[in-house]
């Protein structure tokens, strides 16, 4: 099997974070729910988790690091714990399904919303953009990068624009988070929402959200927290307040130790070997001339993303045959982002997406290039 579906979820991951799982489930207790040995070291694991994330995204605090379930749970407790009815907020139309339906779900509520076009080459118009802010503009949220074309956008400039409105941004890292530096002091980002299972080589079921000085969310969830047991009212102080119930410790020493991967090999190395792949898929397909690649150019940046087409062979029929015939994985369809395949016009064929992970090798590459152009001779 070739695995080209790491947009989806990373499927190799460094030995050491299997490791690190398989260790806590031995050893660990309950977070925070008492003073024995077991429960001390899964409090202490997920303490050292902490700092790992706040280290690789310049939090300015460990205890501003809430760990949730993934992105999506971290997308839903920033939107619905800033956001209140008369408010407005602004997202773009590259944003993925764990963005937009909590801020629809929001709309029906009261809450004023606005989505910033893409162009038809992936790219963001941050003027037009600009004039969406309102005086009752409260939250920009944003995807750092597409997950159907790899388009990376501007963070840095998206912030910049926001603070000069007196609104807060809310960043969707999950397909930028271990490919692209993240640093929130210096970028001016407010709330930064990961998952683990993609770029960050954790597993599934983990991820967090990491949140700026000032910045105060309600909490989506409330319960049991390990501490003011006494209290009508779960714990106001980061990071319990956004963590009501048991943590999932085993999965975040998971996590901790595909954070600690990420951190020791550098976002920026792992951005240019993957790059490299990325250069070689494009210019082999190049050659091919039935195939349509999908943005990807629109970007300040991008990731190891390729969404393509085959003629007019529907995605789901290539991406089968890739799997079935050759044993390569991709992943077609609508990929969770409606409004970005209407401005890539792809939205009754769908398209292929590749993408490529830092455990992907040139020789894999080559193959997919000789299937995809075995598959063109038959069915473009």
């Amino acid at each position: 099997m070739i695995y080209f579906d790491n947009a989806a979820t990373t499927l190799q991951k460094p030995p050491k974070v299997a490791a690190a799982v398989s260790a806590a489930l031995q050893s660990f207790g309950g977070v925070g729910r008492g003073v024995h040995g077991a429960s001390l070291a899964a409090g202490m694991g997920v303490y050292q988790a902490r700092e790992a994330v706040s280290s690789l995204f310049g939090v300015a605090n460990a205890s501003r690091v809430a760990f949730s379930s993934n992105v999506t749970e971290s997308l839903n407790t920033a939107l619905f714990g800033l956001l209140d009815p008369g408010d407005h907020a602004i997202t773009t139309a590259a944003s993925h399904n764990s963005m937009l339906r909590p801020l629809y779900l929001l709309e029906d509520r009261g809450v004023e919303l606005s989505i910033a076009p893409i162009g038809s080459d992936g790219s963001l118009d941050y003027e037009r953009l600009e004039s969406l802010f309102r005086p009752n503009t409260k939250v920009l949220a944003v995807n750092h990068a597409s997950n159907l074309s790899g388009d990376v956008y501007d963070v840095e400039r998206l912030a910049s624009l926001a603070h000069d409105h007196g609104a807060i941004i809310v960043v969707d890292a999950a397909q930028s988070a271990g490919v692209i530096p993240l640093n929130m002091q210096e970028q001016g980002i407010d709330v930064l929402c990961f998952t683990g299972h993609k770029g960050l080589y954790g597993p599934q079921g983990t991820g967090g959200l990491c949140v700026a000085l000032g910045i105060d969310i309600r909490p989506l969830k409330v319960g049991g927290s390990g501490t003011h047991s006494y209290d009508r009212a779960h714990p106001s102080f980061m990071p319990e307040r956004l963590e009501a119930g048991t943590l999932n410790g085993h999965g975040i020493m998971g996590l901790e130790a595909g954070v600690r991967f990420v951190s020791e090999v550098g976002p920026r190395a792992i951005h240019e070997k993957e790059m490299a792949l990325v250069e070689r898929f494009e210019t082999g397909i190049a050659a091919i001339p039935s195939i349509r690649v999908h943005g990807g150019k629109g970007g300040c940046d991008r990731t190891a993303v390729v969404a393509l087409n085959l003629g007019d062979v529907d995605s789901g029929v290539l991406s089968d045959a890739l799997n079935v015939e050759y044993g390569i994985c991709t992943r077609a369809g609508a990929h969770c982002a409606p409004l970005m395949h209407k401005a890539l016009g792809t939205t009754a064929q769908g398209a292929v997406r590749f993408s490529f992970s830092y455990f992907n090798t040139a020789d894999e590459v080559d193959f997919a290039l000789a299937a995809l152009r075995a598959l063109a001779n038959r069915l473009a």
